[in-house]
């Protein structure tokens, strides 16, 4: 009897599965492979994450990765200062967002109210020219004191009038004022406050000024306790007690007040002149 088939068709049987477990026992290893190199790689970028941004904390990082390794747990984890965010605590706190700086495209061009539109608002909404000083004190049901405002300074070199205005012109100033310094803020600016250096002048200072000043008017806006200047070269730095605020330029800050004054005038809020020679924008309520 011939038991050659027999032993050829057992053998074959035999080969085929060793070649069949041959297969799975590589396939297991390619796929236990892969899986190592996975939570090898999770394990290098939660590092790296954890070094490469400066906001995260080694906590942070620590509970970031036990949540990873947590299969229970498919939820990101949130950064508990932020309720309702969906930020993973791995991307560190959001970065602030300054707004630009826009300015106007000509100081000139912008503020060129002219002497007459002033003077027009001025009598309309002011006071009758107060004689002197002593006169000024008697009138203070009709004028409001302005020397001592947390929005902006009164300019210490200021010795041709007194810090006084009408109400209306009061609220003027101290809206721009404030409008300045929260236009500094958003656009990452240090505080600085403005400063005003003309505002109520009597008959005498206006007198006085004209044997300085030739070309000083008898006429100026300033006698109605309607008007006043603002320096756009000089300004007061806000500087918490032993703490030095970064230098910022003239220029700058006088860009950002630029916008302040464009928009309160757009708003019907007042008049503007950007004088030159005086080195300030000369600026009535109406």
């Amino acid at each position: 009897m011939d038991y050659t088939p027999f032993y050829n068709n057992f053998v074959s049987k035999i080969m085929r599965r060793l070649k069949k477990n041959y297969y799975l026992a590589l396939f297991c290893c390619i796929v236990g492979i892969l899986g190592l190199v996975r939570l090898a790689n999770e394990g290098i970028t939660i590092d790296e994450q954890c070094t490469t941004q400066p906001n995260v904390t080694d906590g942070e990082c620590k509970e970031y990765t036990s949540h990873s390794s947590d299969s229970n747990s498919p939820e990101i984890p949130q950064d508990s200062s932020a309720k309702g965010s969906s930020r993973p605590l791995s991307q560190g706190k959001p970065r602030r967002t300054f707004h630009p700086i826009y300015s106007v495209p000509s100081f000139s061009g912008t503020f060129r109210d002219l002497q007459e539109t002033h003077a027009e608002s001025a009598r309309r909404w002011g006071v009758k020219p107060v004689r002197n000083r002593v006169e000024a004190e008697k009138r203070k049901d009709e004028l409001v004191f302005i020397g001592n405002n947390p929005f902006y300074k009164i300019d210490p070199g200021m010795s041709s009038s007194i810090p006084y205005l009408v109400p209306h012109a009061a609220s003027v100033l101290e809206t721009i004022a404030r409008n300045y310094l929260d236009s500094l803020h958003v656009k990452g600016i240090p505080l600085h406050k403005i400063l005003v250096s003309s505002v109520l002048r009597t008959e005498e200072d206006v007198e006085r000024l004209r044997r300085i000043n030739v070309n000083a008017s008898p006429e100026s806006c300033h006698r109605y306790g309607t008007t006043f200047d603002i320096p756009y070269n000089r300004y007061h730095t806000v500087s918490p007690p032993g703490e030095t605020r970064r230098a910022v330029q003239n220029d700058t800050l006088k860009w950002v007040l630029a916008e302040v004054l464009r928009d309160a005038r757009k708003n019907g809020l007042c008049h503007i002149k950007y004088e030159i020679k005086q080195g300030c924008f000369h600026i009535t309520a109406k």
